[in-house]
């Protein structure tokens, strides 16, 4: 659910704080994964921890009115299972063995 038009987007006090003391090509880390990405952030490396590590995130004009926590995923996929995708994973590392071989 969005939040209210009248509030406005929510945006970390100090985390505005440290976009507005960064320097370009420097590496701005945050917690705060809630918080929305306004245009003065545009161009500005951020590391988003995820729980565990930080990911980093390159804030474009696309990326405007997305929170961060979006684009720091918090679980690692692992895959599907089955008797069938074991299958198939043997026979494409069979095909790029041959390949590799030749």
């Amino acid at each position: 659910m969005s939040r209210s038009l009248k509030k406005g987007p929510y945006i970390d006090e100090k985390l505005l704080e440290k976009v507005k003391k960064a320097k370009s090509g420097e590496i701005i880390k945050t917690w705060s994964r809630r918080s929305t990405i306004i245009p003065e952030m545009v161009g500005f490396a951020f590391g988003v921890h995820n729980g565990k590590e930080f990911i980093k995130v390159q804030a474009t004009e696309d990326m405007v009115g997305h929170k961060l926590g979006e684009f720091s995923p918090t679980t690692k996929f692992g895959r599907h299972g089955g008797r069938m995708q074991r299958e198939l994973e043997i026979k494409a590392t069979e095909k790029e063995t041959r390949k590799t071989e030749e």
